[in-house]
């Protein structure tokens, strides 16, 4: 192996082992899923929830909580009254707001045409044991070039979820075709959270025996001219993967790829029973 050679595969595995690093801290953040204690579904009945003040219901796309005296939720560092009914929403599918309850964080969002509420304490016993996600060895054979082909028009595609009982609904704006283990490959692809960005949820022949079985995730970012770097090195886990508070979408069928892909994230610690 040529001097040049081994000075890019270095760098290539101290590029990724920093990318890992960094979106390990992010998955630790004290708020973060790890962080989630319980997963509330409301409904038009006032209802107390266990690990958020306050009385909540859902109804006409609103969410109302009533506050007790003594009980405390801030949105954005503005303390709540208590008393009369605060109300929030509606709240647009998959988005959400944080409201703060001392140390805790209470999410509140829509998923599936539904409300929830996901209190997240940084004292939950999943994030205090939290030690890491395993990872195969960063390998350049699995960092690939694809090409973004779009569709002629952005095309609704419904998935299931990670939850049973509701269905995600993501607009795929096309699909991403490439070459890996001698077949022609092709992934549907949906909007990522930055702009300009492509989300991918895909499953492999590695799923269920050394990745977690349901999904995994990759986000890439197409050049201009519709050129762009699959690697699955950075293929990551999404929640699910770790809690059952969770309502992360699955794949759409034809992304269940027919190869291995020993590469990216593996089963966590926390499911190593469920292999």
């Amino acid at each position: 192996m040529s001097t040049h050679t081994e000075t890019a595969l270095e760098s290539f595995d101290e590029e990724w082992q920093e990318w890992h690093a960094a979106h390990e801290r992010q998955r630790a953040h004290p708020h973060g899923f790890l962080a989630v204690t319980h997963l509330h579904w409301l409904g038009s009945e006032a209802t107390r929830l266990e690990g958020a003040p306050g009385t909540w219901s859902a109804d006409d796309d609103v969410v109302r909580v009533v506050l007790e005296p003594g009980e405390s939720l801030q949105l954005d560092g503005v303390e709540l009254s208590t008393g009369e009914p605060l109300e929030f929403g509606p709240i647009e599918e998959r988005g959400g707001i944080n409201l703060v309850s001392g140390g805790t964080v209470i999410e509140v969002a829509k998923r599936g045409g539904e409300y929830i509420v996901r209190p997240r304490n940084p004292d939950n016993q999943l994030l205090q044991d939290y030690q890491g996600t395993p990872a195969y060895t960063p390998n350049a054979a699995y960092a690939v070039a694809g090409t973004f082909v779009p569709f002629e028009a952005p095309r609704p595609t419904t998935v299931g979820a990670a939850v049973e009982g509701i269905q995600h609904v993501y607009e795929a704006p096309g699909e991403i075709r490439f070459k890996l283990a001698g077949e022609e490959l092709a992934l549907t692809a949906f909007n990522g959270h930055a702009p300009g960005s492509l989300s991918v949820l895909f499953t492999d022949q590695t799923s269920g025996k050394t990745t977690y079985a349901a999904n995994r995730s990759l986000s890439v970012v197409p050049a201009p001219d519709g050129s762009v770097q699959l690697d699955f090195n950075r293929a990551v886990n999404l929640p699910c993967a770790y809690t059952d508070l969770a309502t992360c979408p699955l794949p759409p069928a034809e992304n269940r790829l027919p190869v291995a892909i020993e590469a990216g994230e593996k089963i966590p610690y926390e499911r190593q029973d469920q292999k």
